[in-house]
């Protein structure tokens, strides 16, 4: 299992605009789900231990950061060629299996990947309500096999805080996951 870090894409930067389908084909512009105060942005996949981890967490957190204004998204972008596990029709199921109450899309060209910088799988951004980032890094501690609780602890605190409209540390901790699996 490799253990690869956030890329740490720089704060202040815009939110990509960007149109992706998800695994039935139906098109989503993420900018569509900003909320009144944001939006979560997670790299994922259905077959990442790292990802697995925190997959029952998932659609608890979007609700809590439903309750503060912050809409979510997530995304696929590993290449399905290498990684069948991880193409549409599964992404489909494993949304069902973890109850995702959000979007979640398949980057099939991995362009919108490179935009966002984005390393591993889990990967995490927060964007405030003008669009900027204000958070790139880990949800919390956790990691398969360390026994740390998976309570998003780093993520929602910058999530109450952007949603308070107070300041969020830019000291913030990269994740680490599985690497984003590039076409060649």
């Amino acid at each position: 299992m490799a253990r690869t870090p956030s890329n740490m894409l720089p704060l202040g930067t815009a939110l990509p605009e960007v149109e992706l389908p998800d695994g039935a084909g139906d098109l989503y512009n993420i900018s569509a789900n900003v909320g009144s105060n944001g939006l979560a942005v997670l790299f994922i996949c259905n077959h990442c231990p790292f990802v697995l981890h925190i997959a029952d967490f998932l659609a608890p957190l979007s609700r809590q950061l439903a309750q503060l204004g912050i809409g979510c998204v997530a995304i696929s972008s590993n290449d399905v060629a290498n990684y069948p596990q991880d193409s549409p029709e599964h992404m489909l199921a494993f949304a069902a299996q973890h109850d995702f109450p959000f979007p979640y899309l398949y980057d099939e060209s991995q362009a919108v990947a490179k935009a966002f910088e984005a390393a591993c799988t889990p990967d995490f951004y927060l964007f405030d309500r003008d669009k900027k980032l204000v958070y790139r890094g880990q949800l919390d501690d956790a990691r398969p096999g360390n026994d740390v609780l998976v309570d998003g602890r780093d993520l929602l605190a910058a999530a109450h805080a952007m949603a308070q409209q107070e300041p969020i540390p830019t000291e913030q901790k990269p994740s680490l996951g599985c690497n984003i699996k590039w076409k060649e």
